[in-house]
Parts: structure tokens; C-alpha cells; sequence
């Protein structure tokens, strides 16, 4: 059995009514704090949530302004403070590199990377994505004169919701949050992927983040990973196997 089919095979396993209770015995981990991307809000976990509630464990999403990589680590950090500890801190997309900056909390005992950035020290998201050839979905980018990112609905559904129902796609639209560009171009000061447990998606089919890009971080951050044929949004694709991940992070 691949390692991707067992994965497969072990999440039936976590969400199936009884496994669950045995599950909970297991589990280090008290709380998962989820910090969501750009062009998103907290609404994007809305799948993960029950699930990772019905293996045993507290969840905290977060509402990140998408202002500055500050502000969103600080907000971050918040949720952090008020979350029983210990907690699995997990990040998608543009979240992950506020989850790099913000892990370094004590109460943080292990990282979920989601289709998500991971820079390393002195790096931003910027620094990382440059070194890969330019998606496609850059073109449905849309910048405002106060210089905020949004994507166009078009972007949306071919591009950072491929592989959603429709209804699903104009509701990804509906709610997404504008990032300011600058945040891009801020570096973390240090990675906490360094000296905490990391797991990692890794979203095959992504066309917002490359997946060789998803890859190599597995690599950098010796991370235990799973993929999925999933586009961007993996958590609402495939909510099970990113929800299983995130409790395994949490044994």
C-alpha cells in the first residue's frame, strides 16, 4: 500500500464514529489555532472544523486583517494566548508564513502547512515564490490604487477554487479578504518550522502555489507530508485529508 493510499485509509478510519474515542485518548494536543490565506477568511476551514472537533480537539480560526505580516502574527498570537495549551498551529496559504513567524510561541508544539508558504529566516513570501517559474493565475490578480491584491472571480474559479462546485466557487468570491501587497515583501525574522514538528499538504494540482515549491519545503523542513489531487484550496476539497494530518500533528 502507497504511503498516500494508507494516509487515505487511516483518515476513514479517524472520522468513523467509534475510531474517534480512541482517537481523543491519543491526542497531545488540546487546541488547533487555523490561521487562513490571502483572499480568504476564516470561513475557509468551515469543513475542517467539525472534524477535527469530533476526534477531540478545540479549534480557534482566526480572522487575519491581511493588512501586514505583523498585524496577522499578532492576531495570531492572540488566539495563541488564549488557546489551552498544547496547540498545533496551522497556516494556508499566506497563512503559513504567518504560522513560520508565529510559532515560535511555547505554546506551540507542532506546525500544519496547508498548499502554504514556508519561508526561512530573512526570507518573505516574495523571496520564496520568485525562485519558481510564474503561474498562470498571476494574470487574474487585481491590485487596487491603495495597493491591495484581490482575484477576480474568472481567478477564482479557474484558478485558486479549481476543483470546487460552482455554488462553492462564488461563495470562495464572496468572502475573499484583500491582502496588501507590502505584507508580501516583509520577511520573517526567524522559522519555526526549524525547531518544531512540521507536517505539510502538499496540493498536486495547485495553481496559486507551485507544487515543486510545496515540495522542496517538505524537503527543507524535513516535514512529514501527505499530497492531494487537490487544487489550492485543499481544506475544502479535501477537507478529510487535511483534517486527518492536523489531528495527526496533534498525537
Amino acid at each position: 500500500m502507497s504511503r498516500n493510499l494508507a494516509f487515505i485509509f487511516s483518515t476513514l478510519l479517524v472520522f468513523t464514529g467509534t475510531f474517534s474515542s480512541a482517537v481523543a485518548e491519543d491526542l497531545k494536543a488540546k487546541t488547533v489555532v487555523l490561521v487562513h490565506g490571502a483572499f480568504a477568511d476564516g470561513s475557509s476551514w468551515q469543513k475542517v472544523i467539525p472534524l477535527l472537533e469530533r476526534a477531540g480537539l478545540k479549534v480557534i480560526a482566526v480572522q487575519n486583517p491581511l493588512e501586514s505580516l505583523e498585524g496577522d502574527v499578532a492576531v495570531t498570537k492572540r488566539a495563541i494566548r488564549d488557546a489551552e495549551a498544547p496547540v498545533v498551529l496551522v497556516g494556508h496559504s499566506w497563512g503559513g508564513v504567518v504560522i513560520t513567524e508565529a510559532g515560535d510561541a511555547s505554546k506551540v508544539k507542532s506546525l500544519v502547512y496547508v498548499a502554504a508558504y514556508a519561508p526561512d529566516a530573512g526570507q518573505s513570501l516574495v523571496d520564496v515564490a520568485s525562485k519558481y517559474p510564474a503561474q498562470e493565475s498571476r494574470k487574474t490578480y487585481l491590485k487596487d490604487e491603495d495597493g491591495y491584491l484581490k482575484i477576480s472571480d474568472d481567478g477564482i474559479s479557474r484558478y485558486f477554487a479549481a476543483g470546487l462546485p460552482p455554488d462553492e466557487q462564488k461563495l470562495v468570491a464572496a468572502v475573499q479578504g484583500q491582502l496588501n501587497v507590502k505584507a508580501t515583501t516583509t520577511p520573517v525574522d526567524h522559522a519555526a518550522w526549524r525547531n518544531k514538528p512540521s507536517f505539510m499538504v502538499v496540493a498536486t494540482q495547485d495553481q496559486i502555489i507551485s507544487p515543486d515549491l510545496q515540495r522542496d519545503q517538505v524537503k527543507s523542513a524535513k516535514a512529514e507530508m501527505v499530497e492531494v489531487p487537490s487544487g489550492h484550496v485543499a481544506m475544502l476539497s479535501h477537507p478529510s485529508e487535511v483534517a486527518a494530518l492536523i489531528v495527526k500533528a496533534a498525537q
